[in-house]
């Protein structure tokens, strides 16, 4: 991602794309944000420009195009999913999926990530603390796909 480019961050409330959509801003992009109208409020007090609420809208149905398109959430292996992402995609445009060993991160991207967070421009979004020994209930939480931002587990 570079300064000037069209952002699209699919999942963009979960953990990955709460992180997601903060970069993307810092490095001056222009960030799309697909989540449920439920947190369009948290993804736009993050930095992004524009919402798509994927429970009633389609990617597509904006006409925008997109330089580069993040899957947060695994969606890339849908083939209805990949074609409608393809159709968005502008010309030399990448789609990139965090869930099959992309991207790759090297020491100076993070760095760049570890002086965000220093700098206050990333904050994690913490959903629910869980006990260690409700783990069990944690895992179910995170389960259900709705989780905003991080569930975390605090250890005694």
């Amino acid at each position: 991602m570079r300064a000037g480019q069209h952002v699209l961050v699919y999942g963009a409330s979960g953990a990955v794309g709460t992180a997601a959509v903060q970069l993307a801003v810092r490095l001056g992009t222009r960030v799309t944000a697909v989540c449920s109208a439920r947190n369009a409020d948290l993804v736009t007090s993050l930095g992004a420009s524009a919402v798509i609420d994927y429970t009633t809208e389609r990617i597509g149905d904006r006409g925008d195009h997109y330089d580069v398109i993040l899957d947060a959430v695994g969606k890339h292996k849908s083939a209805a999913w990949l074609r409608g992402s393809t159709a968005v995609l502008a010309p030399g445009g990448v789609i990139v999926p965090v869930d099959d060993g992309t991207p790759r991160f090297d020491r100076d991207d993070l760095l760049a990530v570890s002086d965000a967070a220093a700098s206050g421009a990333l904050s994690a979004v913490i959903d629910r603390v869980f006990p260690l020994d409700e783990i069990v209930d944690a895992h179910r939480y995170v389960d259900l796909g709705h989780k905003r931002g991080n569930v975390v587990v605090s250890v005694p």
